[in-house]
Formats: C-alpha cells, structure tokens, sequence
C-alpha cells in the first residue's frame, strides 16, 4: 500500500478538511482527492462523508485510519533507523513546541546543550500557549510539546517531563517579599495574570478553586499575554503576579525580584511532554528526551 495515499488520507481525518490537508503535506487539492479516491477504489469502502459542511470518516475510514497510523509510523522510524547507521552518529531536525513557562528557559537551555553536543541535529523551538502546542503536536506539525498544564485531547499523549513550583512573585522592596499572606491580603493587591490558555494560569484557577476562590475574585487589573511581560510589570512595581518557578531562579538569585506564599495556596505543576498518539518517535527526539531526563532528574 503506497504510504503516500495513507499519509493524505491520515492528513484529511486528523484536519477534516482536503484543502488543510494539502497544505499541510505541500502538493495540490486535486492531487490529495485523487489519493483518497484511488484508496477508496483499492479498499472498495467509502473513506469520508463529505454529506455535511465538515469532512468526518466513516466507520471504515475509522479503522483505516488507527493501522495508517501504525504503518507511517513504522515507516518513519526504519528511515530514521537508516539514516543513521553509523554507530553514534546522530542526526536530523527535531521540531519541538513548548508554552511560556518551560519554554522561557528549562527548555531552551537543554535543547542548546543537547545541539552542543549533537552538532548535525538542527533543532526548531516554537513558543505557543499550552492549547496551541497541544494542537500542533496532534496535527504532526510538532514532534514533541512541552506544557504547564495536560488539556485532554484524543489526539496525543501526555508524558510526566518535570515538577515545577509557581510563585507569587512581587518587587524585593514590596510587603509581601519572603512572607506568607492570607487570601485576604492577595485579594486586596493589583495582581497581574497571563492570558487564557497558559499553564500557569489553568494550575492557579484550578488551585484558587479547590478553596473557593474565583480568578474574578481577585483585583486582577493587568492581563498581560505572555511570561516575560508578567515578568517586566512585575519588576517594574505594578502588582504581583504568580509566575513559574523554574522562570524566576535567575530574578530571585539577583534579588530583582521576590517570592511570597500564600496561606493554603500550593500551585505545583507537573510539566508534562506531548507527543501525537500512534507515533513513533525519530531516533533525535528519543536522543533527546533520553538527555533531557539525565539532566532534570
């Protein structure tokens, strides 16, 4: 069965759409139909209902699709295999997506010391909010995610990558610095958020919630999109915001910033890693991973 036929058709389920699936595989509109077309003939089964305004796969789409994915798959992973048949030679392209709070620095710091030490692996980091890069590494444009929050999708897997503390984060010369406040207290202070979909803000809800607490119970005056402005306003004395641990340790350290508790409140985090359900790994992002856990544990 030609694995290119099945790499379209996988494309058209997992978009609903022949037009997305074309661009995202790179040739014509025409051309992905006529694949699709010549499979349906092969098998002698419908593969999609075009009936409605969304293309959805029939039954026998359904289970074409759970063994394409197998066979891409495998595929993918005998041609990685092959390509690096020396012993110890590594090399490739890892395409790796993460959201604001790894990605501000753990993450970034580990991929330049896995490249520094595997000089032919060209490595691309794209920073999103968690939803994003959820969708991207579901979609096969991303190998692997790394987020702050697992956000159920049927399209991938979440893995356990590292642990990391958020932390009421405030001016060193402000009142909360080194302290344990009340609720009370934290709802009388201009607080600055992030934007909705980040993982930081997904675990502080979910944290204020177990207490009763609601985001708009607080004196939120600044929602500000992504880490490192948080981060700027933060330090520049316009409120306090709760930020990634494993993001201040260098602010902390110089004493331009300081950390506060607050009583009952304990948002921990797992950071989790994303990877597409039925996919194999290339043998770069295994490297990786392999690396990266050495590093962290």
């Amino acid at each position: 069965m030609d694995t290119r036929q099945l790499a379209a058709f996988c494309a058209v389920v997992e978009l609903r759409s022949f037009s997305q699936a074309a661009e995202r595989l790179g040739v014509t509109q025409p051309a992905v139909s006529m694949q699709i077309r010549t499979l349906e003939e092969k098998l002698g089964h419908r593969l999609f209902d075009r009936s409605g305004r969304r293309v959805e796969p029939t039954e026998a789409g359904l289970r074409l699709y759970r063994g394409a994915q197998r066979l891409i798959a495998f595929e993918e992973q005998l041609l990685d295999e092959v390509a690096g048949v020396e012993e110890g030679e590594l090399r490739g392209r890892l395409e790796i997506g993460s959201s604001t709070g790894p990605g501000d620095r753990v993450v970034p710091l580990l991929l330049c010391e896995f490249q520094r030490r595997s000089p032919e692996v060209a490595v691309s980091l794209a920073i999103f909010d968690t939803q994003t890069v959820v969708e991207r590494v579901a979609e096969r444009e991303l190998e692997l995610g790394v987020v702050g929050a697992a956000r159920k999708h049927r399209g991938v897997i979440f893995e356990p990558f590292f642990r990391d503390e958020v932390v009421l984060a405030c001016a060193p010369d402000h009142r909360f610095a080194g302290r344990t406040i009340s609720l009370d207290e934290l709802r009388a202070e201009p607080l600055i958020v992030m934007q909705e979909g980040a993982g930081v803000r997904q675990v502080l809800e979910d944290e204020l919630r177990r207490h009763g607490v609601r985001m708009r119970d607080l004196n939120v005056r600044l929602e500000l999109g992504l880490q490192e402005s948080v981060r700027a306003a933060v330090m520049g004395g316009y409120g306090v915001a709760f930020i990634s641990g494993s993001a201040l340790e260098a602010e902390l350290a110089a004493k331009q910033l300081a950390s506060a508790r607050v009583e009952g409140l304990d948002p921990v985090r797992e950071i989790s890693l994303v990877r597409a359900s039925g996919r194999s790994l290339s043998r770069v992002a295994e490297a990786f991973l392999v690396f990266a856990r050495e590093r962290l544990a």
